[in-house]
């Protein structure tokens, strides 16, 4: 792409907030990162009035699951109604799409993202096979279907084929409403190298592995999975639910995140998505390890999973960033403000995530950057020489900022904005929301409703 320069009115930088900021880049990386430009001097330097901020990641997406939101509202015939029957519920839809399906949901899904202020999704993909568990002749067709979405949409992809074994720990086995997601090492590796290849097409795409969780992978497969991932990152579901956490200790002897990190070296490379039940301990070698916690906090709330222990990670120095994971409902400011929402309910108290002297909303936002960016592993997060272009503008104007200065205006984008102050996002320097819109909404629209027309019919 060929090399851009813009002034920024305001801009979150590194070295915090900065006015008149010149901004270059080129091949989708920024080269230069002025302040205090003299515009005067700069003749045909587009200016952008507003806020600028980092582009975030979004650290964790099952985009299929977009296509069933708000179909799992009514309660079933049992006792309970929870995570396993919702499971359930998902599993019949997955079983419903083809890959042109999933290319019309994730764009939606992307498009959605962008215009909420994520520039960057890590798709944890796991519905591989055609609908009667037989693999495509392309094992990666239906993660081809993800990138195709994302070379429409511009958003940031880091696409996570995802290894799916068994049915719960002990290798028990599948069933049947697992069928599109199961492989064996041998049959995940050529996939993994069939999607490898779409991803790349993408640019700033990136690969990486994800075993879905410890129910589903054995031991040995676990750190196969890790010496296939080569540099790339790795996520993995883990202690999301109880019954997991005491299946665990029943087939182990050990929680979860403890008999992971025995298991395997746990790092910067990894994320570490829910960990909504964990002790004292393992939440201090999650900070220790330097892992990326990945928390979902709409869809976590949406399923009943609980709360995470917000207040005792950070505590500890421990990552974390957010993701839309089912996305139910894809917004970075409510993921955000659910977030430190809960844990003020938990605890009967406010301002429970802040690290002084930031505000609350500004250390959100600190964390959300740089979990996303490590998580996804491609460089955005940051309005800094070096980083992905990736830019969001604020509305200055908005109703919510108007008389808010610095990281004030993240606090009432996070905690007191009943619409969308998100006016322009960049992603490595290619414009793609403008005036609040995507420029491919009209058409993507149109083809989310042929789709969801003709999924209700299959």
């Amino acid at each position: 792409m060929a090399a851009m320069r813009l002034i920024l009115d305001e801009a979150l930088t590194p070295d915090g907030w900065q006015r008149d900021v010149l901004v270059a880049w080129a091949d989708g990386v920024f080269t230069e990162v002025t302040p205090l430009a003299d515009a005067a001097g700069l003749p045909g330097v587009e200016r952008v009035a507003g806020v600028a901020v980092p582009g975030v990641g979004n650290l964790h997406s099952h985009a299929f699951q977009r296509g069933f939101a708000g179909l799992t509202e009514s309660r079933g015939g049992g006792a309970e109604d929870h995570f396993w029957t919702w499971r359930e519920a998902m599993y019949r839809f997955a079983n419903t799409i083809e890959p042109d399906d999933l290319r019309a949901i994730a764009a939606l899904a992307q498009i959605e993202m962008l215009e909420s202020g994520f520039t960057g999704v890590a798709e944890f993909h796991y519905v591989h096979h055609a609908r009667d568990g037989r693999p495509y002749d392309d094992p990666a067709e239906m993660a081809a279907a993800v990138v195709a979405a994302a070379e429409t949409t511009g958003i940031g992809l880091t696409l996570l084929p995802v290894f799916y074994a068994h049915g719960g720990f002990g290798g028990h086995p599948t069933h049947a409403g697992q069928r599109r997601f199961v492989t064996d090492l041998d049959d995940f590796a050529e996939l993994h190298t069939s999607a490898a290849k779409a991803v790349v097409s993408l640019p700033g795409g990136r690969i990486g592995v994800a075993p879905h969780s410890l129910r589903a992978v054995s031991a040995d497969e676990l750190q196969a999975l890790v010496s296939l991932r080569q540099a790339g990152p790795i996520h993995i579901h883990i202690a999301e639910q109880i019954a997991e956490v005491e299946d665990c200790l029943a087939a182990t002897g050990q929680r979860p995140v403890d008999y992971l990190m025995d298991l395997v070296d746990v790092d910067a490379n990894w994320c570490l998505v829910h960990a909504t039940h964990v002790t004292q301990a393992e939440i201090a070698r999650m900070a220790a390890c330097r892992a990326t916690v990945g928390l979902c906090p709409i869809t976590e709330a949406d399923l009943g999973d609980g709360i995470f222990p917000g207040v005792d990670l950070v505590a500890a120095g421990g990552n974390f960033g957010v993701g839309s994971d089912s996305n139910v409902l894809i917004s970075l400011p409510q993921e955000l403000r659910l977030l430190e929402q809960s844990q003020r309910l938990n605890d009967r108290a406010r301002n429970r995530l802040t690290r002084p002297p930031k505000s609350t909303g500004r250390t959100l936002f600190d964390f959300a950057a740089n979990g996303g960016a490590a998580a996804l592993a491609n460089g955005c997060g940051r309005i800094a020489v070096g980083a992905t272009a990736d830019l969001v503008v604020l509305d200055r104007t908005h109703p919510a900022l108007i008389a808010r200065d610095g990281d004030a205006r993240l606090d009432a984008w996070i905690f007191a904005c009943p619409d969308n102050p998100v006016r322009d996002i960049w992603t490595r320097g290619r414009h793609v929301v403008i005036a609040g819109r995507h420029v491919a909404r009209d058409t993507v629209a149109a083809e989310w409703q042929r789709t969801q027309l003709r999924l209700s019919n299959r």
